[in-house]
């Protein structure tokens, strides 16, 4: 999962245009408003392989106004053929 903080909302056409890059790794996501404090949070979960997901991350931070960091999950991985 890749949680991302915008305060600058004129990166969110960059940030959007990342995302759809993306697109074939994400499971979901879910964006929150915090109007009081004018900055959004954004979840994304994906499905990728670590370099993958670790990219996409560094290019979300290095946006101005932008930051994320990564989250991954401690499961075993298994293939499709591991899993019958």
């Amino acid at each position: 999962m890749i949680a991302i903080i915008v305060e600058n909302r004129e990166s969110a056409g960059a940030l959007n245009e990342l995302l759809h890059e993306a697109g074939d790794y994400i499971v979901g996501r879910m964006g929150v408003p915090y109007r009081e404090k004018k900055i959004s949070v954004i979840s994304v979960i994906l499905d990728a392989p670590q370099n993958v997901i670790s990219t996409l991350s560094g290019k979300l931070g290095m946006l101005p106004g932008v930051t994320s960091k990564t989250v991954y999950s401690k499961a075993e991985k298994h293939t499709k053929a591991e899993q019958g």
